[in-house]
């Protein structure tokens, strides 16, 4: 038996609770991974609260990270005793996933836990942060460099903000953090922010073109943030999409890309192939400095805790990351 949160949905209504499972609730999979660690993530919270149709398979096992250790394997990549992390691949979407002290999974999707970090680091990082990285991955792949200009990152004080801020900043960019938390501006600072800017001034529908303020940016809002944003582009600027949390509406105009030559960069960490998964992770280990993830912080939270504290994520009330803890 073992604990894990269940999202059920039935003719009594959709509810998500903490119960008991028998390891024969285990889907099918190669690797049996006893979990320590998962996190609560914005889609995390959509599941728990039924709030968007996130669960596509009931009853699921919510949490699309999990840290843990192999129990038991036949996939020939992994033994029992060894140290793994998974993001995405539609675990807690289709798949049961990691708010649970027990999964069983492919092996093909689990990645080594990188030495520089602790199950529970791992999670303080966890999709968000692995996000952030393909992101600023994207961001060099296209070219962009410290001497072109600043960098914007929405959603700054967020769990993908927060280490955009603090990576970009490590290598040398100057990073304006946008936020709709004025009394976070010091704390983005400590990240490593030049400059602290007004959500409001992003939020509103915008002009087609605006001025070139941006060489680059992190994007984790989408709507009019995104389409002020790519408004707002230097020529040949790269723009990094990842999120949606104002909105999956783009009401934007061609005119920044085919004026300006601007790029637009669709960040997905849910399907991203394996070698470009073991990049980011081998990167955070060398760009996100200790003493950064230690600012950002991680919440530690119980299962039984972690449906209260969905909500409150959803309501952007939570900085930085929520860390679970599904053996407390």
């Amino acid at each position: 038996m073992f604990k894990a949160i269940l999202v059920e949905k039935d003719d009594a209504g959709y509810r998500a609770s903490v119960r008991e499972l028998d390891d024969a609730a285990l889907p099918d999979g190669d690797v049996t991974v006893r979990v320590a660690y998962s996190t609560l993530n914005y889609k995390d919270g959509l599941a728990i609260t039924g709030k968007s149709p996130v669960v596509r398979k009931f009853p699921l096992v919510p949490g699309i990270d999990l840290a843990g250790t192999v129990e038991a394997s036949t996939h020939p990549g992994w033994k029992p005793g060894d140290a793994v992390v998974l993001n995405g691949w539609g675990v807690g979407e289709t798949h049961p996933g990691g708010l649970a002290q027990r999964a069983r999974l492919k092996g093909d999707w689990l990645v080594p836990l990188p030495p520089a970090f602790t199950p529970a680091q791992a999670m303080a990082i966890g999709t968000a942060g692995y996000t952030a990285m393909l992101c600023v991955l994207a961001l060099e792949r296209h070219g962009v460099t410290p001497q072109q200009g600043p960098i914007v990152v929405t959603g700054a004080a967020g769990g993908v903000g927060s280490v955009a801020v603090a990576v970009l900043a490590k290598l040398g960019y100057q990073v304006a953090a946008v936020t709709g938390r004025p009394q976070e501006a010091d704390y983005l600072r400590q990240l490593g922010a030049a400059e602290v800017l007004e959500r409001a001034e992003f939020s509103a529908p915008g002009r087609p073109l605006a001025r070139e303020r941006w060489a680059g940016a992190v994007d984790s809002v989408g709507s009019h943030t995104l389409a002020n944003v790519c408004a707002q582009m230097k020529y040949r600027g790269v723009v990094a999409a990842c999120g949606l949390a104002g909105g999956m509406d783009l009401p934007a105009t061609v005119a920044p890309f085919i004026l300006r030559g601007v790029t637009l960069a669709g960040i997905d960490s849910v399907m991203c192939p394996l070698p470009e998964r073991l990049l980011a992770w081998q990167r955070l280990g060398i760009d996100l400095e200790p003493q950064r993830l230690a600012l950002i912080g991680a919440r530690e939270i119980g299962l039984d805790e972690a449906l209260a504290t969905a909500p409150a994520l959803l309501d952007g009330q939570v900085r930085g990351r929520v860390v679970v803890d599904v053996n407390r």
